[in-house]
């Protein structure tokens, strides 16, 4: 008999589960896996969510673990620790998109209200917590704050409501709620980011895109900081949303 102990991770950034799979004949190396899982937790932080696991089977194939128990299947094996824990740092931090997600999960949206809030979570989470929500640049166009990955996607999309695609949620069957939660959650002080952002939906989400506009438009705020009447899509900078985002703030 093999013994298997896998060592699993949600990895939102590609869409799987993936595994490191260390398989003997004879006694596990239990001591270099722990070392492993400590290498992992030390780049990737101690809050990962990483699941260990002990199986045998009649191989040391991975298709004979998936073959024994159907909770393995659909899962990517990765080759060692350095490239399991690459993957993982992509999720511990943020795009504008994965905020925009969990927002069109709860909120109906046109691109316009998306863009607002979207940037009224950036700016609430830096005022309160002084550290970036995500890594995208915040520009100020026309219509105010807007968010460079958000913008990248529905730049084309019109007038009319977004929806999330389910090709793009991490597992079809849950929900897109769920699915776009979780992804908040597996970043970096995930949880308080996920506590803000819903805070400031339920603030702001039952305004309509051209209320928000006003907020945003209004005197002393981080756009019109920026000299954005000139249409100059400059970048807004963290800055001027710490000093200035009391003023379009309700």
């Amino acid at each position: 008999m093999i013994n298997h102990y896998i060592v699993m991770a949600s990895a939102y950034s590609i869409g799987k589960r993936i595994v490191l799979d260390y398989h003997s004949e004879f006694e596990l190396q239990l001591e270099q896996i722990k070392k492993d899982i400590d290498y992992i937790n030390e780049f990737c932080g101690t809050d990962i969510a990483l699941s260990s696991h002990l199986i045998q089977t009649e191989s040391t194939s991975w298709e004979s673990v998936e073959n024994k128990d159907n909770f393995f299947k659909n899962t990517l094996v990765i080759k060692d620790k350095e490239e399991f824990t690459k993957i993982l740092l992509k999720d511990r931090y943020l795009t504008g998109m994965d905020v925009a997600k969990y927002i069109l999960s709860i909120v109906p949206c046109t691109h316009l209200k998306l863009q607002k809030l979207v940037y009224m979570c950036y700016a609430d989470y830096l005022c309160n917590e002084f550290e970036n929500l995500f890594n995208d640049k915040i520009y100020a166009y026309r219509l105010g704050p807007v968010i460079e990955s958000v913008y990248e996607k529905y730049k084309k999309s019109g007038y009319g409501k977004l929806a999330v695609e389910d090709d793009e949620l991490m597992y079809n069957e849950e929900s897109k709620q769920m699915s776009s939660q979780s992804r908040i959650i597996a970043s970096k002080n995930g949880l308080k980011k996920l506590l803000s952002i819903e805070k400031t939906i339920n603030k702001y989400g039952k305004y309509t895109a051209s209320e928000l506009v006003e907020l945003t438009h209004k005197k002393n705020t981080p756009w019109k900081k920026t000299g954005s009447g000139l249409i100059s899509n400059k970048l807004i900078k963290d800055e001027l949303i710490k000093e200035y985002h009391y003023n379009e703030t309700i």
